[in-house]
């Protein structure tokens, strides 16, 4: 029986992805096609996928509906805080988590430890877009429309030397950060400070949000952020996948 479990689940999160025959199921299962079927039929009585056609299984009402429902009971920042607690234990530095909102970027928790950089964001306050590690960690990974409706928003003000000034500047920086899976802040609100970002994301592997480490200059430096980048990953993956998303993706 477990095993029969096993596989259900499987087949409902191949069929998630994208809808699939029968030949495709059994062989990524590694099972006869006669038992891929007995699988499908059980999960199309039971409403968890549905014939779309030609062969094909997508998924089903019932577990979209169920879906609905069960994201209706989350809370994101009640998921992620902590999380975002232990990383702050762990890395000793700040922990901000901020979620894209129509246009705008906004933060939604923030831990502060002893002998950490105070930062004058607020829970509830715009992210500075062309700014900040989360908005590119976020960005990077939305759908186009949903990342240009906050670009089209953005305001390209210069606060230091080496803030992103121009729409043409930031997409060239949103291309590196999709190769690497996250994101930096080198000083461009403030030149005394820094941080490293990395997107959670959900399901559709959207970014829903994004987590950062920030840290003065002075005691922790970019090269030095970047070696927390493991501890920082493991976390948006956690939560990316209590949300039902897959990770932050690359590394490297």
């Amino acid at each position: 029986m477990p095993q029969t479990v096993d596989r259900a689940i499987e087949v409902v999160e191949l069929c998630s992805v994208q809808p699939r025959n029968l030949n495709e199921l059994a062989e990524i299962l590694g099972v006869h096609r006669t038992t891929a079927m007995r699988l499908v039929r059980r999960l199309d009585a039971a409403g968890f996928v549905r014939s779309v056609g030609d062969g094909r299984w997508g998924v089903g009402f019932r577990l979209a509906g169920l879906a609905k429902a069960a994201l209706d009971q989350f809370d994101l920042r009640t998921v992620a805080h902590p999380r975002l607690v232990a990383l702050s234990d762990e890395v000793g530095h700040t922990i901000q988590f901020a979620v894209p909102q129509g246009d705008r970027i906004v933060y939604v928790d923030k831990i502060e430890p002893p002998q950490s950089i105070t930062l004058n964001t607020r829970i509830g306050g715009d992210v500075v877009v062309n700014t900040a590690g989360v908005s590119k960690a976020i960005l990077a990974f939305l759908p186009e429309s949903a990342r240009d409706r906050i670009l089209d928003a953005a305001d390209w003000t210069a606060y230091t030397d080496t803030t992103i000034t121009s729409r043409a500047q930031m997409l060239a920086r949103l291309d590196s950060v999709r190769s690497h899976g996250w994101a930096t802040d080198e000083g461009e609100y403030e030149s005394f400070s820094n941080c490293v970002a990395a997107p959670i994301r959900d399901g559709s592997g959207a970014a829903c949000g994004a987590v950062s480490i920030t840290a003065f200059r002075e005691k922790a430096d970019i090269e030095a952020l970047k070696l927390l980048l493991p501890a920082l990953l493991r976390t948006t993956s956690k939560i990316s996948y209590e949300l039902g998303g897959r990770g932050s993706g690359p590394t490297s």
